[in-house]
């Protein structure tokens, strides 16, 4: 979204919080400190987008907004203790795809996305990036493919933890162009990284940030943006559209949500807050530099986008027989 597009944005939503002369102005809220849950461990792109979020809010609502990380359960449990918290605005969840793609992988499961929360905004999307450890003889998707394809069950690919995009992502691979890919699970993306710098693993499936540095470095190779785009952090890596390997799109979304019933003048004001942050160009840069592309989008679209997002992925997981207890 353009600069332009997100003031304009923002004006009009000032305009209809306007009671008093300012955009804030509506009611006293918040009047004490407000709760981020972000349902995964410190250092992953929730948190590092969390974070930003909950410093700039902090300014703009004269209130601070503190990050309390959450990890257990493929990020379930962070989640549902936030469904159980007053709908008050003085809990807010920080979300990735996982909170999306959870109740269509996990046999039990405490919440319902569209039920239980009242979606306040995308904050940010960060494209999903194929790399390889440089001993590979490939440099392109296609190149991969044939050599996967030639070689069944031969190579292994690492990636974040069960059931992210980027893990679905490479299923999604194997199912549309039939490759044999010993499928390998960490515990989060830096340890994936680790083990295809290593060779233990040869191909590595992960959200971009993470892999930015060893890519720009060239400890690893890149193949693929998985995106219709090429970034900013990395130009010169083509997208898996440009190289003729459609079907692999997918980011690791960070967004906004709040327990469900929370008052609409409180998301409100929080949509409001994000795109004034999105507009920053400050904010911009610094996002771009970590590998995110800015969303702020409204509560509908958000809403919109997390149902299709659901009903995408729940094809993958079933197709790849994906199941967690």
């Amino acid at each position: 979204m353009a600069a332009i597009q997100v003031t304009a944005r923002l004006a009009a939503l000032c305009a209809g919080l306007l009671t008093a002369g300012t955009c804030w102005a509506a009611d006293t809220y918040p009047d004490h400190k407000v709760r981020m849950i972000v349902p995964f461990a410190a250092g992953g792109p929730t948190d590092v987008v969390g974070r930003m979020v909950a410093e700039r809010l902090s300014d703009v609502f004269g209130q601070q907004v503190y990050v309390e990380d959450m990890p257990g359960a493929g990020g379930n449990l962070g989640v549902e203790t936030a469904k159980r918290a007053a709908p008050d605005g003085y809990t807010i969840l920080a979300v990735s795809t996982g909170f999306i793609i959870n109740p269509s992988m996990y046999t039990k499961i405490g919440y319902d996305p569209i039920k239980d929360f009242a979606p306040i905004s995308l904050v940010a999307a960060s494209p999903n990036v194929v790399s390889v450890n440089p001993s590979l003889p490939v440099k392109n998707l296609k190149e991969l493919i044939a050599l996967l394809k030639a070689n069944p069950g031969k190579y292994s690919y690492g990636h974040p933890s069960t059931g992210s995009t980027p893990h679905l992502a490479a299923e999604a691979m194997k199912q549309i162009y039939g490759l044999d890919l010993v499928t390998v699970p960490f515990n989060g993306a830096p340890p994936a990284i680790n083990s295809t710098l290593g060779d233990h693993t040869q191909i590595a499936f992960t959200a971009l940030p993470p892999a930015l540095g060893t890519l720009q470095n060239g400890s690893l190779r890149g193949i693929a943006i998985l995106a219709r785009e090429r970034v900013t952090a990395l130009p010169g890596l083509p997208t898996n559209i440009e190289q003729g390997v459609p079907g692999l799109e997918s980011d690791t979304l960070t967004g906004l949500v709040a327990p469900a019933g929370t008052p609409a003048a409180i998301i409100d004001k929080w949509h409001a807050a994000i795109v004034m942050m999105a507009a920053d160009p400050e904010i911009r840069k610094k996002l771009d530099t970590l590998g995110f592309i800015p969303v702020a989008d409204t509560p509908t679209e958000f809403t919109d986008r997390i149902k299709s997002e659901a009903a995408r992925w729940d094809k993958v997981i079933k197709a790849a027989g994906i199941q967690m207890d």
